[in-house]
């Protein structure tokens, strides 16, 4: 073969070869475009002795009422959990006048007739809509429900990041993945592209804006404060144990704490014994 022609094969095959390479990084690329990982956010209940920020949680639940129960539901919540403590700890004259505002269907009565009532501390919250098909008429989606959303949504932290989350005990990954999805609308001419969902479209138009809800604490009127608020809340409404978990778990370790240090000086005391009936003998 010709010198010649040697040299126009061996550029050929460099360039298939990076034409190659190029359609194979490429899907990679777009993939990573893709899937934008939130930010790590401070949260007050992270870590073995965090606690929930009442103050934040009664604000948080202020914006799912105003805001995100138009159309998103609550049912594993009921009006008296949020006395409990641990949670918003409003008092029981505020959570029952709240109560009473809702018309809640009960029954069968004696006449075998479905009816409404007032609601009472027992009574979960009730959804706006009377059944997922109702929904889905409305809004062209069935909203999912919210009771367990901060545990049930979250984003893989990649390597090594996951080694060190069990050894530093973070675990909010999904309030973290809530949080940037309320606040990742940063195309103001498309209310339903969002930066951290995959493809950057949601059947969600923008839930938030500045000024929505009317805080009266002095809490800041902003989209990131709502966003912050509203995810520590549906965390709370995810893990409403949560603080009396962390009590019990740090007793339960300083109990296996003493445990472990008596059985050493146990292990000693018996060992030492067999150790000089031994030493007798010989």
């Amino acid at each position: 073969m010709p010198q010649g022609n040697k040299v126009m094969r061996l550029r050929s095959l460099i360039a298939g070869g990076l034409a190659a390479a190029t359609l194979c990084v490429a899907p990679i690329a777009s993939a990573q475009e893709e899937h934008v990982k939130p930010a790590r956010q401070d949260w007050s209940f992270y870590g073995p002795f965090g606690k929930y920020d009442q103050a934040q949680l009664q604000r948080g639940f202020q914006v799912f009422r105003e805001v995100c129960s138009n159309c998103h539901s609550l049912k594993s919540i009921a009006f008296r959990d949020l006395i409990a403590p641990g949670g918003p700890a409003f008092s029981e004259a505020q959570i029952k006048a709240l109560a009473a505002t809702y018309k809640i269907k009960d029954g069968p009565n004696e006449a075998g007739e479905m009816y409404e009532r007032p609601g009472v501390l027992s009574d979960y919250f009730p959804w706006n809509f009377p059944n997922a098909q109702a929904a889905r008429a409305a809004l062209n989606a069935v909203p999912p429900d919210l009771s367990v959303i901060a545990k049930a949504r979250g984003y893989e932290r990649g390597f090594p990041l996951f080694l060190i989350d069990p050894i530093i005990q973070y675990q909010e990954q999904g309030p973290d993945y809530i949080y940037a999805l309320l606040t990742g609308y940063t195309h103001a001419d498309d209310p339903f592209w969002d930066e951290f969902m995959p493809g950057h479209k949601i059947a969600m138009p923008m839930p938030l804006s500045d000024g929505a809800v009317d805080y009266t604490d002095g809490s800041p009127k902003t989209v990131k404060q709502y966003a912050k608020d509203v995810t520590a809340f549906l965390m709370w409404a995810a893990e409403p144990k949560l603080e009396e978990r962390k009590r019990l778990g740090f007793r339960v370790l300083s109990f296996l704490a003493v445990f472990a240090v008596l059985l050493y000086f146990v292990k000693r005391k018996i060992w030492a014994s067999v150790h000089s009936d031994a030493g007798a003998e010989h």
